[in-house]
């Protein structure tokens, strides 16, 4: 069985920094890739719009010509946001968004992830002028949502989560106070937040990784199989079927495919393991996986109409960018990925980490 669908969009990912970028960016375009939103945690963070680098900020446009050196101009679209931190300003949005240069923020709780430490506490945003600047210029918030410095129990229990918390007590404040502003929750993992997000106003979508369609925290503890390792960290069965049920709901809009795809040329280290899981080269086939096993069928219109909403259509209507009018085909006969090598170092994608057979093919 071969399908056929409209090249989709990567709506979050890393491609990093340094010598390595070509090899991210050509797996991403190998699978049928057509644009991509390039996250900014890079070192130092990309905090500024325009201009060339320095010491302490990268822009948003030195990043890009670095990402088009590499290899970027090949897609249609290539978004990069703003890194939050506490030098951005309503004017430097207002400017941004006017160069055409800015079309998204990212906010990262302080600490909450890899390169996460320039961050500022999501309740300083919250009723502020950078925030209302964003609403007024038309610059979308992008959120990593988990509440800033929980720890034991209130961080990671059955009942309870800093992904759970954070929609609970921070996303309703957020929408009352600024309730024109477009907000992308990035990487959701559990039925809070997606129950959340589907019963938000139409501004408000979700990013869904692979491994939170795939995998349990259960699947991760088992042999500490590390390669799962991201962050939010893979969350409980409930939560499982609550992603899968939002993006198996015919016509759904919200919630669109961001692969959080992080590479780490060192995994496990001294002080502990790197957080994210290398999906470039993997992604399609993976979603492919997910879809099957929360119940689509793909051979069949309907169960395709469902995937692509979710990789090819969902995320740039939500953007408003144009879809495009490209195709990739996956056929169904089993693949293995293996440890990529790249220029400096190897990346294992993490079909490989999880020794998993591949049930789709991309085709050439």
């Amino acid at each position: 069985m071969t399908i056929t669908l409209p090249k989709w969009y990567d709506l979050h990912t890393h491609f990093r920094q340094g010598e390595n970028v070509s090899d991210y960016i050509e797996d991403h375009l190998a699978m049928g890739c057509a644009g991509a939103l390039a996250m900014p945690n890079t070192q130092p963070p990309v905090s500024s719009i325009g201009g060339a680098n320095t010491e302490s900020s990268w822009t948003i446009e030195a990043y890009r010509k670095a990402l088009n050196y590499a290899g970027a101009d090949a897609f249609d679209q290539l978004i990069i946001p703003l890194y939050l931190t506490r030098d951005t300003t309503p004017e430097m949005i207002e400017a941004g968004a006017k160069s055409g240069e800015l079309k998204a923020c990212k906010y990262y709780p302080p600490h909450g992830t890899t390169n996460s430490e320039h961050g500022v506490p999501m309740e300083e945003w919250i009723g502020g002028d950078v925030f209302r600047a964003m609403a007024a210029n038309g610059v979308t918030l992008c959120i990593h949502g988990e509440q800033h410095g929980l720890s034991g129990s209130a961080y990671f229990d059955e009942q309870q989560t800093a992904e759970s918390s954070f929609y609970t007590e921070r996303l309703p404040r957020i929408l009352d106070e600024h309730p024109d502003l477009q907000i992308v929750c990035e990487h959701i993992t559990t039925a809070k937040a997606a129950e959340f997000v589907a019963g938000a106003p139409g501004h408000v979508g979700a990013t869904i990784t692979p491994q939170h369609l795939l995998y349990t925290v259960g699947h991760l503890i088992q042999g500490l199989k590390y390669h799962l390792y991201c962050l939010p960290i893979v969350k409980f069965q409930r939560d499982l079927d609550a992603l899968r049920a939002a993006v198996m709901t015919p016509g759904q809009s919200k919630f669109f495919a961001g692969t959080d795809s992080a590479p780490h040329t060192t995994k496990a280290t001294d002080c502990g393991c790197a957080a994210g899981c290398y999906t470039g080269g993997c992604a399609p086939q993976l979603y492919a996986m997910a879809f099957e096993q929360a119940g689509a069928d793909l051979g069949d219109k309907a169960g395709q109409e469902l995937l692509e909403r979710f990789l090819s259509t969902n995320g740039p209507d939500f953007y408003g960018f144009p879809r495009s009018t490209e195709s990739f085909s996956m056929e169904r006969s089993p693949s293995r990925t293996e440890t990529r090598p790249v220029t400096n170092g190897t990346v294992t994608p993490l079909p490989a980490g999880m020794d998993l057979e591949l049930d789709w093919t991309i085709l050439p």
